[in-house]
């Protein structure tokens, strides 16, 4: 039976493994990791080129999962991610053609560029875990979670993401520009060592799918989190809710999506408790999208980053939060 010991030194090689071909920053592979681990979809919101292709390849294979790829498009339609059914002459039925979101790990590369009809498409997938074509409900196989990206500052044929479907990610995340000339170097003297452009191509699993899923056990069952823990995520929410600046806060998804998510940093630190730092460290993540600031403020420059941030500040840190 596996235990909080044993999940731990596996995250532990899943980091190692994915970190020697996506290198500079440990922290988006270690968050990514935690997100996975509660089937949270994930939206890297950054700068072309900076390696978020890259790093949900190598999730999809060093996991052990089925991996699919969506370009997402101006033309894409509903059924080119869902699939269809298709009348069979010789059987007298209709069979389904399965889409790419029949995986475990989906990709969808620059989603802002499918309008809005396709997005919703991903909406009952990403929540529920699971589809309806025509009226009729198909399950997605366990674990299943989306990490899609978009490009920020290119708004030209692109469809702004809708509250809703933002209210989806578990996390949004930025990767970042490599912290300094040394990271810069790294990743250039590792493009020398790949024998191809894409690296995850040689990659082998280092889990299988019913290793993650006992992983994802022990996060849900096993993690202990206070009734102080409890309330501090609880006045968090409601204090970035409460802030002037905003027209509309976090719901109660956002609460939960922050407990959850930092239920599976305390296994990623080899705890079966979880503290205030795990907390702490994505608040900013897990409610900054969540949030609808107020046309005034928002001309002034507010941003929900600052908002939780502030929050973090004003919000009393339990100080008992271990087992008894």
């Amino acid at each position: 039976m596996m235990e909080i010991k044993d999940a731990f030194e596996i995250s532990k090689e899943i980091i190692e493994r994915i970190g020697s071909v996506y290198l500079g920053n440990e922290v988006v592979i270690r968050k990514t990791l935690a997100a996975a681990l509660v089937n949270g979809n994930v939206l890297f919101e950054d700068y072309p080129g900076l390696g978020k292709t890259l790093l949900a390849k190598a999730f999809g294979k060093v996991l052990g999962l089925k991996y699919t790829r969506v370009q997402f498009t101006p033309d894409l339609l509903p059924a080119d991610i869902l699939g269809t059914k298709v009348w069979r002459q010789n059987k007298g039925t209709f069979e389904l053609i399965k889409g790419p979101i029949f995986t475990h790990v989906l990709l969808a590369d620059e989603i802002n560029r499918a309008p809005p009809k396709t997005q919703s498409a991903l909406l009952e997938a990403m929540e529920e875990k699971h589809i309806t074509i025509e009226g009729e409900t198909f399950p997605l196989e366990l674990p299943f979670f989306v990490i899609a990206t978009q490009n920020p500052i290119e708004f030209e044929g692109t469809y702004p993401l809708p509250e809703a479907q933002l209210d989806r990610f578990l996390l949004r995340l930025r990767v970042g520009y490599p912290k300094g000339l040394n990271d810069e170097i790294a990743i250039l003297e590792a493009r020398l060592s790949w024998a191809k452009d894409d690296p995850t191509v040689e990659m082998e699993p280092l889990i299988d799918r019913k290793t993650f899923l006992k992983m994802q056990e022990i996060v849900e069952r096993d993690i202990f989190i206070s009734m102080d823990l409890l309330k501090y995520i609880a006045q968090l929410v409601r204090n970035v809710r409460s802030d002037e600046r905003v027209e509309a806060g976090p719901s109660p998804r956002g609460g939960i999506a922050l407990m959850k998510v930092a239920k599976a940093n305390a296994l990623l630190n080899n705890r079966d408790y979880m503290l205030p730092d795990d907390i702490k460290v994505f608040a900013v993540d897990a409610l900054a999208h969540r949030i609808m600031i107020k046309p005034e403020y928002a001309f002034e420059g507010a941003t929900g980053e600052e908002i939780v941030k502030e929050a973090l500040k004003k919000t009393p840190v339990p100080k008992e939060s271990g087992r008894e």
